[in-house]
């Protein structure tokens, strides 16, 4: 696993994309549950306790590394 960037809010306006990774603890999740923790994550990345930034060519992808402590925060 990669390090973990601080939320950036220059390199946020210039998101184009989102990805979420999810370890092999969560394979039994549901997509929808999936879906649902998702869209939530990255409502508020700010938050998340493993946040990325991957320099693509039109501008940055958020990366975020879903944790126990993640879905603990999203799913109350």
């Amino acid at each position: 696993m990669s390090m973990a960037d601080a939320y950036d809010p220059y390199r946020e306006a210039l998101v184009m994309e989102t990805e979420t990774v999810w370890p092999d603890d969560y394979a039994s999740l549901p997509p929808e549950q999936r879906a649902v923790i998702a869209a939530r994550l990255h409502e508020k990345p700010s938050e998340a306790a493993h946040l990325e930034y991957v320099r693509v060519h039109t501008g940055f992808c958020r990366r975020i590394v879903v944790t126990a402590d993640d879905i603990q925060r999203v799913s109350t």
